[in-house]
C-alpha cells in the first residue's frame, strides 16, 4: 500500500501495479484524491475503499493484478479497479462480482465518480493539501513524466492501442509546467515516458504551444531542448528509432539531456519483425546505432527483445544474437514471448515450446552479460557522476547517467557516511561485475 502521512479525513488506499506509465496514472488519481480533501490510507483496515491500478499486458501481469484485487477484496471489501486490465472487464467479472466499479485506462473521472458515490467528498476541502508537483509514488529526487497516451502502431504482440487508443499528446505547456514544478520541489532527474516517445506531437501536427509566454513547437526535439534548460537530468524512454531522433542525440552530445536512450528494437530478423508488424529492420537499426555513436560517443543505448515469437527459427534467433554482438548495446532486457489476450499474434502458426524459449533467453542473456561486463570493466579507474538512491550502513546505492532506476544496474558506493538519497557526487570506479559498478572514496559531492 502507498504510505503517506495520515490525517483524520476519509481515507483511500492505493495499490499500483505495472509500468511507470501506469504509475503516472496512479499519481494523477492520488493527486486528485488529496486535492479533494481525502487522506491516503497506509493499510487496508484504515481505508474506506481501495483503488487497484492494474496491468493487463501479459498473462503474468494479469494474474498479478487479479491476485491484488483478490487481496484487496479479502482485506477491505470495497474495491475500485482501474487501469489496463479494466479494459478487459470480462476477465475481472468472471472472478469478482462485488466490486464498487471497474474502469479502464485514463478513466480518471469514472474513478472519482465511484469514489464520490461510495465516500462523499469531505466538507470544505483545501486545494493546498496538494503541492504543485502533485502526489508521487517515486522517491523525492526523481520522477516520471508521461508526455502522451496511446499508440499508433499495430504491433501484433501488443494490445496497447486497443486498451489506450491512438496517440494523444499532452500540450507541451502542460508538460513543461509539470516539469518545472517537479524541479522546484527538489527533483534531480526527470524520466520522460509514453508508449511512443518519438511520436510526440504527431497527432496535433506539432502545433505551437506556450510555456511562460514562450512559443514552443510540440515535438520531441523542442520538448527535450526546453526540458534540458531546467538544470536537471533528463532521461528518455520508449524512443522508436525514427530518423528525426538523430537531432535528439545531438542534444545529448551538447549536454542538454542525458546521453542515454531506451529503444525497443524487439528483434533483428526481418521476417520476425514483419510478423511482429514492427517498423524498421536490423540493417537500418545497426546503421542508426553507429550514427548515434558518431554524434555522441558516450551514449548509453538500452533495448528490449522478445525470444520465442511464433515461427522464430533457430536461424532467425541466430540473427538476433548476431545483432546483439554487432550492436554492442549497453543495456538489454529480454522477454520470453507469451500470448496476450486480444493480440493478433495469437493466431500465428509455429508456437515455440517453453523449453526452447528458456534456452534462447539464457543464450541471449549470457551473451549480453559478457558484453556488459566488458563495457563496465572499461570504466574501472574512471570518475563517474552518480545520483544516490538509497543509503544503508554498509554502502550507498547510486546510479550514473548510464543507469535508469529499476531496470538497469547500479553503482555501489563505499563510505556511505553522510550521504542521503538525492545527493549527486563524483566517485572513482574500482571494480565491475556483469551489470553493476563499485566505487571507492568520494571525490566531490553536491546536492541539487
Amino acid at each position: 500500500m502507498t504510505q503517506i502521512i495520515s490525517t483524520n479525513q476519509p481515507k483511500i488506499g492505493f495499490i499500483s501495479l505495472g509500468c511507470p506509465k501506469a504509475g503516472s496514472d496512479t499519481e494523477k488519481v492520488l493527486s486528485q484524491v488529496r486535492s479533494e480533501g481525502y487522506d491516503i490510507a497506509n493499510n487496508y483496515q484504515d481505508a474506506g475503499l481501495v483503488i487497484v491500478n492494474t496491468c493487463g499486458f501479459i498473462d503474468s501481469a494479469i494474474e498479478e493484478s487479479l491476485d491484488a484485487i483478490d487481496e484487496a477484496v479479502r482485506e477491505n471489501g470495497n474495491v475500485i479497479v482501474m487501469g489496463c486490465l479494466g479494459e478487459k472487464k470480462h476477465i475481472i467479472e468472471a472472478r469478482f462480482n462485488n466490486l464498487i466499479a471497474i474502469t479502464g485506462s485514463e478513466a480518471f473521472s469514472e474513478v472519482m465518480d465511484a469514489v464520490h458515490h461510495h465516500i462523499p467528498k469531505p466538507h470544505d476541502p483545501y486545494t493546498d493539501l496538494v503541492p504543485p508537483q502533485g502526489v508521487r509514488l517515486t522517491p523525492n529526487h526523481y520522477s516520471y513524466i508521461k508526455i502522451s497516451e496511446g499508440c499508433n502502431h499495430k504491433c501484433s504482440f501488443c494490445i496497447i492501442p486497443s486498451m489506450r487508443g491512438k496517440l494523444v499528446s499532452r500540450p507541451i505547456g502542460d508538460v513543461m509546467k509539470e516539469a518545472e514544478n517537479l524541479v522546484a520541489s527538489g527533483v534531480s532527474e526527470l524520466l520522460i515516458i509514453s508508449q511512443d516517445t518519438s511520436a510526440y506531437g504527431v497527432d496535433i501536427k506539432y502545433r505551437t504551444g506556450f510555456w511562460n509566454g514562450k512559443p514552443i513547437k510540440s515535438n520531441l526535439y523542442n520538448l527535450a531542448k526546453n526540458l534540458g534548460e531546467l538544470g536537471v537530468w533528463i532521461r528518455l524512454h520508449y524512443v522508436y528509432p525514427y530518423p528525426h531522433v538523430d537531432k535528439i542525440i545531438s542534444l545529448m552530445a551538447d549536454g542538454k539531456v542525458l546521453p542515454y536512450i531506451d529503444v525497443p528494437f524487439q528483434h533483428a530478423n526481418y521476417e520476425v519483425l514483419k510478423r511482429m508488424k514492427r517498423p524498421a529492420n536490423a540493417e537500418n537499426n545497426l546503421e542508426r546505432i553507429l550514427g548515434w555513436r558518431k554524434i555522441c560517443p558516450e551514449i548509453t543505448i538500452r533495448s528490449t527483445f522478445i525470444v520465442g515469437f511464433p515461427g522464430e527459427t533457430e536461424s532467425q534467433f541466430m540473427d538476433l544474437l548476431q545483432f546483439i554482438e554487432d550492436a554492442q548495446l549497453d543495456r538489454v532486457g529480454c522477454f520470453k514471448y507469451s500470448n496476450v489476450d486480444g493480440a493478433t499474434a495469437n493466431s500465428l502458426f509455429g508456437n515455440i515450446h517453453e523449453d526452447i524459449k528458456q534456452e534462447r533467453y539464457n543464450r541471449l542473456m549470457e551473451l549480453q552479460a559478457k558484453i556488459s561486463f566488458k563495457k563496465l570493466k572499461n570504466k574501472t579507474g574512471s570518475i563517474q557522476t552518480v545520483l544516490v538512491d538509497e543509503v544503508n550502513s554498509s554502502h550507498a546505492i547510486a546510479r550514473s547517467y548510464s543507469n535508469a532506476p529499476d531496470i538497469d544496474g547500479c553503482v555501489y558506493l563505499e563510505n556511505p557516511e553522510g550521504l542521503q538519497p538525492g545527493d549527486m557526487l563524483d566517485v572513482e570506479i574500482n571494480r565491475a561485475e556483469d551489470y553493476d559498478l563499485f566505487a571507492g572514496p568520494i571525490k566531490k559531492m553536491s546536492r541539487l
